[in-house]
């Protein structure tokens, strides 16, 4: 594998993402944030943001196999999420496993989760992001 995760001595040790990626590969994949659509294009989970989630981490999974990767390979992620607040955590988290257990691996990588007034579309609640590194 290119890509090691870690979580250093003196960060802490989430559950759900590490630290840090470290990537010895020399081809990078770089994923355009995935929202919730399906293949035709159509909208999926408006309004339900656990659905929305796990489509989007679908998605992301979808263009990563296009070009040979899975999550293993992710380097670093960043999920927007529409008008955040940590009372969303348990959905969001109900989405991400959704989407593991459709995808086979959890989504472990370095995540930025970044809280944002609207998307481009207001019936999208969630953007996801990745950039992977193969061999």
């Amino acid at each position: 594998m290119a890509i090691t995760l870690t979580n250093p001595a003196g960060l802490p040790a989430p559950d759900v993402y590490h630290q840090v990626s470290v990537a010895t590969g020399s081809r990078q994949v770089f994923v355009a944030g995935q929202v919730a659509v399906d293949a035709t294009g159509e909208k999926v989970g408006v309004g339900d943001f656990a659905a929305q989630v796990a489509q989007a981490y679908r998605n992301a999974g979808t263009a990563l196999a296009a070009a040979g990767a899975t999550f293993a390979d992710v380097a670093t992620m960043t999920v927007f999420v529409v008008d955040w607040t940590l009372d969303k955590m348990p959905a969001f988290l109900e989405g991400v496993a959704r989407a593991s257990a459709d995808l086979g691996v959890t989504p472990a990588a370095p995540a930025s989760l970044i809280g944002v007034s609207v998307l481009f579309d207001p019936d999208f609640l969630v953007e996801v992001q990745v950039t992977a590194v193969l061999d």
